[in-house]
């Protein structure tokens, strides 16, 4: 593999740690030569479920960087900045029993991220300002809202679509490069009578970004595939790079398999890692054709590696798991295999109906917890988040403690939104939302007050911007200059980083009172947020990153919450990807929940639907349970009113497939037999009432 001789040995020692399949893919193309000139062909890799997917990909940066690769060339590519965060500590741990230190990936984060940074670097070449603020999805939701108001759409007789179905609707039109008739057709027929004022209005919303220098969260993969496709500026960026390594590629859209080829487009020294029975998120505008296409893009094909050994289930789980997703239509062919073995199948279960379901998952959770399972290490999974809603009901009766993942985001909250769009505005006075919001948080201004300044800053040269002189009433005045002094001091060339921040956190909170009903709720975030910024090196970096990845709680920054001494982990199987736990329960494994009658119009989506109960299968690692409601009781039907309708199996799970599971039935018929007689109740209740008396 062209290993050299410094370092050689731990290199060594490094693939001995990996099983063959492992060492084949970290160490394809290595040092391969086509002619005098290094070459690295296109791989790609199909890491099944617990197959060790993050370790071979840190080990393959380790191996390429031990040959010789600049880690400043390397470009690692993943879809969180915890993910990225992850490989480069691991990349560092490796590199480290070679040398002294680790050297750094400094071009190792998410795709919106790295575009973010790309474009700020060659913002002159491509014609925006590099000083660009980013919107989060709430903001651009906002701008967005503002540009239907001003096109009068808001107020038709016929309800015109609310700001995030449009927003939804212009960024899957980005992201899977579709017509806008054809997303409107597909995901979205009930707005289909709306297209030629849809169309309007997101001329209007790019407009307004590019009036404000906003960029939003589509925009950052837009312009960098713009870019990448001119083609002088495609070689140059992608020449930077010697290797590109992209981790998930299974969860890329359109714009993102076009970024990648644009840069790479004959594949050399490009690496992709995923799994394709693992793509769910078409709702987020990812594509599986992205993963089962990839090797065809290149002349000769790209080689496909696959990773089959599971080093997280037993084989009994991993049977049925395979089964499963055996069915799909078309797939990268692979039979998970463990060292794992066991005698215990996985279940299904079969309930009487939704309560039913709630009491036999939260006592089996119990009777695990006794068995020594403890509760963090067992997890109830479910498609939809109001599945769970029976559940939580009899866990919060039962006083057992639970985390869900979902609900309020920490941006999403309304102080910690206050608090950045100051930063923002600080940062670019242009930015007109952040403005707008940020200067009615100032006693004695309003919308209109607000508007007023706005439009006389945009009139202004921007090197006349005086804030402290804006036209503002004179009983507002006092507010409005210690306002000014603020933004001052968190502007480009203000306070040091983060005193600028803690400063507007300081002031924010001498607010809070009177902006807010319950202040001492949101102290809390608020300080917890000025944390956060301490985290990062200036106000660009910790506004650009905290827009793209944000914390889904302040606990994701302070650590898990503090709940009790555990608690049992309630998620949708989405939210549940790249997780594993001991214990699992599948809720409401029957058609009409999975697959969602909701997502059985095509092929498509059935198939995806699929490949989300494998995802669920195979987060477990010794017990996996799958519950079967025999019914559900329906509400609200103006024609048939209330009543129980009949559930089927989940049709992914055929009659041929059932010897792959315990079958059984709760409550077992010994539980509903015939009363017991009038002498043995009694004998109960003296029993009952002596039990009593011990504590009396």
């Amino acid at each position: 593999m062209g290993i050299p001789d410094e370092g050689g040995r731990a290199a060594a020692e490094r693939l001995a740690q990996l099983n063959p399949a492992q060492r084949a893919a970290v160490g394809f193309g290595v040092g391969a030569r086509d002619g005098g000139e290094l070459r690295h062909p296109p791989l790609l890799v199909i890491a099944g479920a617990g197959s060790g997917k993050t370790s071979t990909l840190a080990h393959r940066v380790a191996q390429l960087i031990d040959c010789g690769a600049e880690p400043s060339r390397l470009l690692l590519l993943t879809f969180s900045r915890r993910a990225a965060g992850e490989m480069s500590r691991r990349v560092g741990q490796l590199i480290s029993r070679r040398a002294t230190g680790s050297p750094p990936l400094p071009w190792a984060g998410t795709f919106h991220g790295i575009g973010a940074r790309l474009l700020r670097e060659y913002a002159a070449r491509i014609g925006i300002d590099p000083a660009f603020s980013i919107h989060d999805r709430q903001d651009s939701a906002d701008l967005l809202n503002l540009a239907r108001h001003g096109l009068g759409f808001s107020a038709r007789e016929k309800r015109f679509p609310l700001k995030g179905t449009c927003l939804a609707i212009y960024s899957a039109v980005l992201n899977t490069q579709a017509t806008l008739g054809e997303v409107l057709q597909t995901s979205f027929p009930w707005c289909a009578e709306w297209q030629a004022e849809l169309k309007c209005l997101f001329r209007e919303y790019v407009r307004s970004k590019q009036a404000q220098q906003v960029l939003d969260y589509d925009d950052l993969l837009l312009y960098w595939a713009q870019m990448v496709g001119e083609d002088e500026l495609g070689r140059e960026i992608g020449d930077r790079f010697s290797h590109v390594l992209v981790d998930e590629y299974q969860d890329t859209n359109r714009l993102q398999a076009a970024i990648l080829l644009s840069m790479k487009p004959d594949g050399n020294g490009l690496t992709v890692v995923g799994d394709d029975a693992q793509s769910i998120y078409a709702f987020r505008g990812a594509t599986v054709r992205n993963i089962l296409d990839f090797p065809q893009h290149f002349a000769p094909p790209a080689q496909v590696l696959t990773l089959d050994r599971n080093y997280r289930s037993t084989q009994p789980i991993l049977d049925a798991a395979n089964r499963v997703i055996a069915l799909a239509s078309e797939r990268f062919t692979k039979e998970l295999w463990s060292e794992r073995t066991s005698g215990e199948k996985p279940r299904l279960v079969a309930v009487r109906d939704e309560a039913g379901q709630a009491t036999y998952v939260v006592e089996q959770v119990l009777a695990r917890r006794e068995a020594g399972v403890r509760l963090r290490s067992q997890a109830v999974l479910f498609r939809t988040a109001q599945h769970s809603v029976r559940v939580e009901l009899e866990l919060r009766r039962r006083n057992i403690p639970f985390v869900k993942f979902g609900g309020l985001k920490f941006l999403e909250a309304a102080h910690v939104k206050d608090v950045l769009a100051i930063l923002r505005w600080g940062q670019n006075r242009r930015d007109r939302l952040a403005g707008f919001r940020a200067m009615q948080l100032v006693a004695g201004i309003g919308p209109k007050s607000a508007g007023r300044v706005l439009d006389h800053i945009a009139a202004t040269a921007p090197g006349c911007m005086l804030l402290e002189e804006q036209p503002v009433a004179e009983s507002a005045r006092p507010a409005w200059r210690e306002f000014a002094a603020l933004i001052a001091s968190c502007s480009p060339g203000g306070a040091t980083w983060p005193a600028g921040c803690e400063q507007v956190c300081r002031w924010y909170l001498e607010q809070v009172e009177r902006l807010h009903d319950d202040p001492l709720a949101r102290q809390t975030d608020i300080e917890q947020l000025a944390l956060i910024a301490a985290s990062y090196p200036n106000a660009e970096r910790f506004l650009t990153e905290l827009a793209l990845d944000p914390p889904a709680a302040s606990s994701d920054a302070a650590g898990p919450p503090l709940l009790d001494e555990d608690y049992l982990i309630l998620s949708t199987i989405h939210s549940a990807k790249g997780q594993e736990w001991t214990a699992v329960f599948v809720l409401n494994a029957v058609d009409g929940c999975i697959p969602s009658d909701l997502a059985t119009g095509s092929t498509a989506a059935i198939e995806e639907e699929r490949r989300l109960l494998y995802v669920a299968m195979t987060r477990a690692r010794a017990y996996l349970e799958l519950i079967v409601p025999q019914s559900f009781h329906v509400t609200q039907q103006p024609a048939l009113g209330d009543r129980h309708v009949h559930a089927a199996r989940t049709r992914f799970i055929p009659h041929a497939l059932l010897p792959d599971y315990e079958q059984l039935s709760w409550p077992p018929p010994a539980a509903i037999a015939a009363p017991a007689s009038p002498q043995a109740r009694q004998q109960m209740f003296d029993l009952t009432a002596r039990m009593r008396a011990i504590w009396e």
